[in-house]
Protein backbone atom coordinates (compact mmCIF):
# COMPACT_ATOMS: atom_id res chain seq x y z
CA UNK A 1 0.00 0.00 0.00
CA UNK A 2 2.70 2.46 1.16
CA UNK A 3 4.20 1.61 -2.86
CA UNK A 4 1.08 2.43 -4.20
CA UNK A 5 0.70 5.46 -2.05
CA UNK A 6 4.07 6.85 -3.44
CA UNK A 7 3.22 6.33 -6.73
CA UNK A 8 -0.14 7.91 -6.68
CA UNK A 9 1.73 11.24 -4.99
CA UNK A 10 4.17 11.06 -7.62
CA UNK A 11 1.92 11.45 -10.51
CA UNK A 12 0.16 14.13 -8.06
CA UNK A 13 3.04 16.06 -7.64
CA UNK A 14 3.99 15.56 -11.38
CA UNK A 15 0.35 17.23 -12.64
CA UNK A 16 0.85 19.66 -9.95
CA UNK A 17 4.03 21.27 -10.64
CA UNK A 18 3.02 20.80 -14.46
CA UNK A 19 -0.22 22.74 -14.10
CA UNK A 20 1.82 24.94 -11.68
CA UNK A 21 4.06 26.23 -15.05
CA UNK A 22 1.19 25.96 -17.44
CA UNK A 23 -0.15 28.76 -15.09
CA UNK A 24 3.23 30.86 -14.93
CA UNK A 25 3.90 30.42 -18.73
CA UNK A 26 0.00 32.32 -19.49
CA UNK A 27 0.37 35.01 -17.12
CA UNK A 28 3.70 36.14 -18.18
CA UNK A 29 2.82 35.43 -21.85
CA UNK A 30 -0.41 37.77 -21.34
CA UNK A 31 1.83 40.55 -19.19
CA UNK A 32 4.55 40.56 -21.62
CA UNK A 33 2.21 40.89 -24.75
CA UNK A 34 0.35 43.65 -22.93
CA UNK A 35 3.66 46.19 -21.87
CA UNK A 36 5.29 44.97 -25.51
CA UNK A 37 2.17 47.26 -27.02
CA UNK A 38 3.11 49.50 -24.53
CA UNK A 39 7.03 49.31 -24.70
CA UNK A 40 6.62 49.71 -28.72
CA UNK A 41 4.61 53.23 -28.51
CA UNK A 42 7.64 54.47 -25.70
CA UNK A 43 10.34 53.33 -28.04
CA UNK A 44 8.41 54.77 -31.44
CA UNK A 45 8.06 57.91 -29.79
CA UNK A 46 11.79 58.12 -28.48
CA UNK A 47 12.82 57.29 -32.23
CA UNK A 48 10.31 59.95 -33.06
CA UNK A 49 11.10 62.37 -30.76
CA UNK A 50 7.56 62.15 -29.39
CA UNK A 51 6.69 61.63 -25.53
CA UNK A 52 4.14 58.65 -26.21
CA UNK A 53 1.72 57.20 -23.79
CA UNK A 54 2.07 58.98 -20.68
CA UNK A 55 -1.72 59.61 -19.32
CA UNK A 56 -2.69 56.37 -17.70
CA UNK A 57 -0.54 55.33 -15.00
CA UNK A 58 2.93 55.64 -14.07
CA UNK A 59 3.98 57.45 -17.21
CA UNK A 60 1.51 55.69 -19.30
CA UNK A 61 2.12 52.17 -18.23
CA UNK A 62 -1.26 50.91 -17.50
CA UNK A 63 -2.23 51.98 -21.13
CA UNK A 64 -2.22 48.83 -22.70
CA UNK A 65 -4.66 47.49 -20.06
CA UNK A 66 -6.84 50.59 -20.67
CA UNK A 67 -6.65 49.66 -24.62
CA UNK A 68 -7.92 46.16 -23.80
CA UNK A 69 -10.95 47.68 -21.51
CA UNK A 70 -11.86 49.56 -24.47
CA UNK A 71 -11.85 46.61 -26.99
CA UNK A 72 -13.90 44.43 -24.52
CA UNK A 73 -16.44 47.10 -24.12
CA UNK A 74 -16.80 47.65 -27.97
CA UNK A 75 -19.43 45.81 -30.09
CA UNK A 76 -18.73 42.65 -32.23
CA UNK A 77 -19.75 43.51 -35.88
CA UNK A 78 -19.68 40.62 -38.03
CA UNK A 79 -20.24 41.36 -41.70
CA UNK A 80 -23.82 40.19 -43.65
CA UNK A 81 -21.40 38.47 -46.28
CA UNK A 82 -19.12 36.93 -43.75
CA UNK A 83 -18.96 33.01 -43.06
CA UNK A 84 -20.14 33.55 -39.35
CA UNK A 85 -18.19 30.42 -38.04
CA UNK A 86 -14.91 30.62 -39.89
CA UNK A 87 -14.84 34.18 -38.85
CA UNK A 88 -15.34 33.76 -35.42
CA UNK A 89 -12.87 30.54 -35.93
CA UNK A 90 -9.62 32.91 -37.25
CA UNK A 91 -9.14 34.92 -33.93
CA UNK A 92 -8.91 31.57 -31.53
CA UNK A 93 -7.05 29.55 -33.96
CA UNK A 94 -4.08 32.57 -34.41
CA UNK A 95 -4.36 32.75 -30.37
CA UNK A 96 -4.23 28.72 -29.74
CA UNK A 97 -1.32 28.74 -32.05
CA UNK A 98 1.01 31.74 -30.55
CA UNK A 99 0.54 30.15 -26.75
CA UNK A 100 0.74 26.69 -27.34
CA UNK A 101 4.17 26.96 -29.28
CA UNK A 102 6.16 27.98 -26.21
CA UNK A 103 5.19 24.94 -24.62
CA UNK A 104 8.66 23.10 -25.97
CA UNK A 105 11.08 26.38 -25.01
CA UNK A 106 13.24 25.51 -21.94
CA UNK A 107 14.08 28.95 -20.21
CA UNK A 108 16.75 27.25 -17.50
CA UNK A 109 18.38 24.26 -17.28
CA UNK A 110 16.21 22.87 -14.24
CA UNK A 111 15.77 23.04 -10.45
CA UNK A 112 15.12 20.84 -7.34
CA UNK A 113 12.13 21.45 -5.76
CA UNK A 114 11.14 19.55 -2.56
CA UNK A 115 13.78 16.35 -4.34
CA UNK A 116 11.95 16.78 -7.53
CA UNK A 117 14.00 17.70 -10.69
CA UNK A 118 11.69 20.21 -12.36
CA UNK A 119 12.15 21.11 -15.69
CA UNK A 120 12.30 24.53 -16.67
CA UNK A 121 9.82 24.07 -19.65
CA UNK A 122 6.41 22.58 -19.87
CA UNK A 123 7.24 20.15 -21.96
CA UNK A 124 10.74 18.29 -22.83
CA UNK A 125 9.88 15.99 -25.74
CA UNK A 126 12.10 14.75 -28.04
CA UNK A 127 10.73 16.58 -31.62
CA UNK A 128 10.33 20.05 -29.62
CA UNK A 129 11.41 21.37 -32.86
CA UNK A 130 8.93 19.67 -35.38
CA UNK A 131 6.28 20.70 -32.74
CA UNK A 132 7.59 24.39 -33.19
CA UNK A 133 7.19 23.75 -37.44
CA UNK A 134 4.02 21.96 -36.88
CA UNK A 135 2.20 24.41 -34.99
CA UNK A 136 3.60 27.92 -36.91
CA UNK A 137 2.50 26.18 -40.05
CA UNK A 138 -1.24 26.61 -38.49
CA UNK A 139 -0.76 30.45 -38.32
CA UNK A 140 -0.74 30.68 -42.26
CA UNK A 141 -4.34 29.50 -41.61
CA UNK A 142 -5.92 31.83 -39.07
CA UNK A 143 -4.57 34.75 -41.46
CA UNK A 144 -6.02 32.88 -44.59
CA UNK A 145 -9.45 32.26 -42.76
CA UNK A 146 -10.11 35.62 -41.58
CA UNK A 147 -9.09 37.46 -44.88
CA UNK A 148 -11.43 34.82 -47.10
CA UNK A 149 -14.58 34.72 -44.02
CA UNK A 150 -14.37 38.18 -43.95
CA UNK A 151 -16.58 38.74 -47.87
CA UNK A 152 -14.34 42.16 -48.09
CA UNK A 153 -12.04 42.03 -51.13
CA UNK A 154 -9.41 44.34 -49.07
CA UNK A 155 -9.58 41.14 -46.13
CA UNK A 156 -9.26 38.56 -48.89
CA UNK A 157 -6.16 40.26 -50.60
CA UNK A 158 -4.34 40.39 -46.96
CA UNK A 159 -5.16 36.55 -46.69
CA UNK A 160 -4.07 35.84 -49.68
CA UNK A 161 -0.66 37.84 -49.50
CA UNK A 162 -0.46 36.01 -45.90
CA UNK A 163 -0.71 32.48 -47.10
CA UNK A 164 2.37 33.26 -49.92
CA UNK A 165 4.32 35.07 -47.62
CA UNK A 166 4.25 32.83 -44.93
CA UNK A 167 5.06 29.36 -47.23
CA UNK A 168 7.73 31.03 -49.08
CA UNK A 169 9.41 32.00 -45.56
CA UNK A 170 8.67 29.03 -43.56
CA UNK A 171 11.22 27.29 -46.05
CA UNK A 172 14.08 29.23 -45.89
CA UNK A 173 13.03 28.57 -41.89
CA UNK A 174 12.96 25.13 -42.56
CA UNK A 175 16.37 25.26 -44.13
CA UNK A 176 18.26 27.28 -41.52
CA UNK A 177 17.02 25.08 -38.47
CA UNK A 178 18.11 22.33 -40.33
CA UNK A 179 21.93 23.34 -39.73
CA UNK A 180 20.93 23.53 -36.34
CA UNK A 181 19.88 20.04 -36.15
CA UNK A 182 22.43 18.83 -37.61
CA UNK A 183 25.13 20.14 -35.06
CA UNK A 184 23.15 19.24 -32.42
CA UNK A 185 22.08 15.52 -33.92
CA UNK A 186 18.91 16.28 -31.98
CA UNK A 187 15.40 17.66 -32.49
CA UNK A 188 15.08 18.15 -28.29
CA UNK A 189 15.18 21.91 -28.01
CA UNK A 190 16.78 21.42 -24.22
CA UNK A 191 19.74 19.44 -26.24
CA UNK A 192 20.34 22.35 -29.00
CA UNK A 193 20.70 24.38 -25.71
CA UNK A 194 23.41 21.99 -24.18
CA UNK A 195 25.41 21.41 -27.37
CA UNK A 196 26.14 25.26 -27.18
CA UNK A 197 27.97 25.53 -24.17
CA UNK A 198 30.82 27.73 -24.09
CA UNK A 199 31.24 30.05 -27.04
CA UNK A 200 29.93 28.10 -29.42
CA UNK A 201 26.81 29.48 -30.01
CA UNK A 202 24.83 28.75 -33.49
CA UNK A 203 24.97 32.38 -34.24
CA UNK A 204 28.97 32.17 -34.25
CA UNK A 205 29.14 28.88 -36.29
CA UNK A 206 26.62 29.58 -38.70
CA UNK A 207 26.16 32.96 -38.41
CA UNK A 208 24.19 32.49 -42.29
CA UNK A 209 21.73 30.28 -40.87
CA UNK A 210 20.80 33.16 -38.21
CA UNK A 211 20.87 35.82 -40.24
CA UNK A 212 18.46 33.76 -42.61
CA UNK A 213 16.44 32.58 -39.93
CA UNK A 214 16.25 36.17 -38.19
CA UNK A 215 15.39 37.67 -41.56
CA UNK A 216 12.00 34.55 -42.21
CA UNK A 217 10.99 34.99 -38.54
CA UNK A 218 10.39 38.82 -38.77
CA UNK A 219 8.20 37.63 -42.32
CA UNK A 220 6.54 34.58 -40.04
CA UNK A 221 5.13 37.40 -37.19
CA UNK A 222 4.19 39.97 -40.26
CA UNK A 223 6.37 42.39 -38.58
CA UNK A 224 7.60 45.38 -40.78
CA UNK A 225 9.43 45.49 -43.28
CA UNK A 226 7.13 42.20 -43.78
CA UNK A 227 3.82 43.66 -42.80
CA UNK A 228 2.25 43.35 -46.27
CA UNK A 229 -0.69 41.49 -45.50
CA UNK A 230 -1.79 44.12 -43.17
CA UNK A 231 -0.41 47.26 -45.54
CA UNK A 232 -3.20 50.65 -44.50
CA UNK A 233 -2.68 52.49 -46.96
CA UNK A 234 -3.52 49.68 -49.69
CA UNK A 235 -5.35 46.82 -47.81
CA UNK A 236 -7.35 49.31 -45.13
CA UNK A 237 -5.87 47.14 -42.72
CA UNK A 238 -5.66 43.52 -44.36
CA UNK A 239 -7.31 40.30 -43.20
CA UNK A 240 -8.88 41.80 -40.00
CA UNK A 241 -10.03 44.76 -41.97
CA UNK A 242 -14.07 43.24 -41.20
CA UNK A 243 -12.61 42.45 -37.34
CA UNK A 244 -13.49 44.46 -34.31
CA UNK A 245 -14.09 44.20 -30.56
CA UNK A 246 -12.30 41.28 -28.92
CA UNK A 247 -12.24 39.34 -32.13
CA UNK A 248 -9.35 42.14 -32.97
CA UNK A 249 -7.76 42.28 -29.96
CA UNK A 250 -7.01 38.60 -30.43
CA UNK A 251 -5.32 39.08 -33.23
CA UNK A 252 -3.45 41.71 -31.85
CA UNK A 253 -2.16 40.04 -28.75
CA UNK A 254 -1.55 37.01 -30.94
CA UNK A 255 0.81 39.13 -33.25
CA UNK A 256 3.16 40.42 -30.16
CA UNK A 257 2.52 36.76 -28.55
CA UNK A 258 4.35 35.52 -32.09
CA UNK A 259 6.72 38.05 -31.43
CA UNK A 260 8.03 36.46 -28.27
CA UNK A 261 7.95 33.48 -29.48
CA UNK A 262 10.21 33.94 -32.29
CA UNK A 263 12.83 35.86 -29.65
CA UNK A 264 12.47 32.89 -27.56
CA UNK A 265 13.10 30.46 -30.55
CA UNK A 266 16.24 32.70 -31.91
CA UNK A 267 17.85 32.85 -28.59
CA UNK A 268 17.16 28.79 -27.85
CA UNK A 269 18.49 27.59 -31.52
CA UNK A 270 20.96 30.18 -31.68
CA UNK A 271 22.06 32.57 -28.79
CA UNK A 272 23.09 29.64 -26.68
CA UNK A 273 19.71 29.39 -24.74
CA UNK A 274 20.03 30.11 -21.11
CA UNK A 275 24.37 28.92 -21.40
CA UNK A 276 26.53 32.06 -19.91
CA UNK A 277 29.91 31.02 -21.08
CA UNK A 278 31.86 29.57 -18.64
CA UNK A 279 29.76 30.06 -15.25
CA UNK A 280 30.15 27.10 -14.01
CA UNK A 281 34.09 27.73 -13.52
CA UNK A 282 33.16 31.14 -11.18
CA UNK A 283 32.86 28.70 -8.14
CA UNK A 284 29.48 29.86 -7.52
CA UNK A 285 26.39 27.83 -5.86
CA UNK A 286 24.11 25.97 -8.23
CA UNK A 287 21.09 27.86 -7.06
CA UNK A 288 22.87 31.70 -8.47
CA UNK A 289 24.20 29.72 -11.60
CA UNK A 290 20.81 28.80 -12.37
CA UNK A 291 18.90 32.13 -11.47
CA UNK A 292 22.36 34.20 -13.45
CA UNK A 293 21.20 31.54 -16.51
CA UNK A 294 17.60 32.27 -16.49
CA UNK A 295 17.81 36.29 -16.22
CA UNK A 296 21.12 35.73 -19.04
CA UNK A 297 17.96 33.80 -21.11
CA UNK A 298 15.31 36.64 -20.63
CA UNK A 299 17.77 39.44 -21.25
CA UNK A 300 18.51 37.78 -24.85
CA UNK A 301 14.85 38.26 -25.47
CA UNK A 302 14.65 41.46 -24.36
CA UNK A 303 17.10 42.58 -27.03
CA UNK A 304 16.07 40.62 -29.19
CA UNK A 305 12.20 42.23 -29.03
CA UNK A 306 13.90 45.50 -28.67
CA UNK A 307 15.37 44.51 -31.97
CA UNK A 308 12.33 43.74 -33.10
CA UNK A 309 10.79 46.91 -32.27
CA UNK A 310 13.54 49.01 -33.78
CA UNK A 311 13.72 47.51 -37.45
CA UNK A 312 9.99 48.22 -37.31
CA UNK A 313 10.46 52.47 -36.67
CA UNK A 314 13.48 52.05 -38.91
CA UNK A 315 12.88 50.30 -42.34
CA UNK A 316 10.33 51.41 -44.43
CA UNK A 317 8.13 48.45 -46.10
CA UNK A 318 8.78 46.15 -49.05
CA UNK A 319 6.68 46.18 -52.37
CA UNK A 320 5.51 42.59 -52.36
CA UNK A 321 7.53 41.33 -55.80
CA UNK A 322 10.87 42.82 -52.90
CA UNK A 323 8.77 41.08 -50.72
CA UNK A 324 8.74 37.40 -52.79
CA UNK A 325 12.02 38.08 -54.65
CA UNK A 326 14.09 37.95 -51.51
CA UNK A 327 12.59 35.27 -49.69
CA UNK A 328 12.67 32.59 -53.22
CA UNK A 329 16.01 34.09 -54.80
CA UNK A 330 18.29 34.88 -52.26
CA UNK A 331 17.11 33.34 -48.75
CA UNK A 332 16.18 30.00 -49.78
CA UNK A 333 19.77 29.52 -51.63
CA UNK A 334 21.19 31.23 -48.48
CA UNK A 335 19.52 28.39 -46.22
CA UNK A 336 20.89 25.42 -48.99
CA UNK A 337 23.91 27.13 -48.46
CA UNK A 338 24.26 27.36 -44.55
CA UNK A 339 23.56 23.37 -45.00
CA UNK A 340 26.52 22.69 -46.73
CA UNK A 341 28.65 24.95 -44.54
CA UNK A 342 27.93 23.06 -41.79
CA UNK A 343 28.00 20.10 -43.11
CA UNK A 344 31.57 20.98 -44.47
CA UNK A 345 32.57 21.73 -40.45
CA UNK A 346 30.80 18.60 -39.02
CA UNK A 347 32.97 16.55 -42.08
CA UNK A 348 36.42 18.49 -41.50
CA UNK A 349 36.50 19.87 -38.25
CA UNK A 350 34.16 16.89 -36.05
CA UNK A 351 32.39 19.61 -34.36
Amino acid sequence: MEAIGNFLWSIISFYNFLLIRIVIVLVLMLLTAAYLVYFERKISAWIQDRLGPNRVGWKGSLQSFADVFKLLLKEDIVPDNANKMIHTLAPMLALFVAFTTYAVIPIGPGINIAGYEIPLVIADVNIGILYILALTSLGVYAITFAGWSSGSKYSLLGGIRSSAQMISYEISMGFSIGGVVLLSESLRPIAIVESQSGWMWNAFVQPIGFITFLVSAFAETNRLPFDLPEAEPELVGGYHTEYSSMKFAAFFLAEYANMLIASTLIVTLYLGGWQIPYIETLGLSSGLVVALQIAGFLLKVALLLFFFIWVRWTIPRFRYDQLMSLGWKVMFPLSLINIVWVAFLIMIFKI
